[in-house]
């Protein structure tokens, strides 16, 4: 339980409330699978508009759960942002998908979602 992400803040932010914690978790699980497979589209299409709006949409979630890739996904961003086009991201992009798939894994299970 809580090895790809954490729920510290989360409860903080729940007061503590399971059942608020749950919702949380649920919402994650159903937002989190669209906005990175629209990301994913927009890293490989170098969609620099796409990647900065959807990188900077998951920046406040990936730090909410701890996933551990915060800085990481400023880096995508900002490639997005700025137009780094003589910047390869896909190492620190790939550690970015890695991280929430794990996680969406992981709350699927501690969370009992199938």
């Amino acid at each position: 339980m809580e090895q790809h992400y954490k729920l510290y803040r989360v409860r903080e932010l729940a007061d503590n409330d399971e059942e608020f914690v749950r919702a949380l978790a649920l919402t994650f699980l159903e937002e989190v699978p669209e906005d990175l497979k629209v990301l994913k589209k927009a890293v490989t299409e170098k969609d620099y508009y796409n990647t900065y709006q959807m990188a900077h949409k998951l920046k406040p979630t990936i730090d909410l759960f701890e996933l551990g890739v915060l800085d990481d996904v400023i880096v995508v961003q900002d490639w997005g942002k700025f137009e780094q086009k003589d910047i390869d991201i896909t190492p620190t992009f790939d550690n970015v998908i890695v991280a929430i798939e794990s996680a969406l894994t992981e709350i699927k299970l501690d969370f009992d979602i199938s």
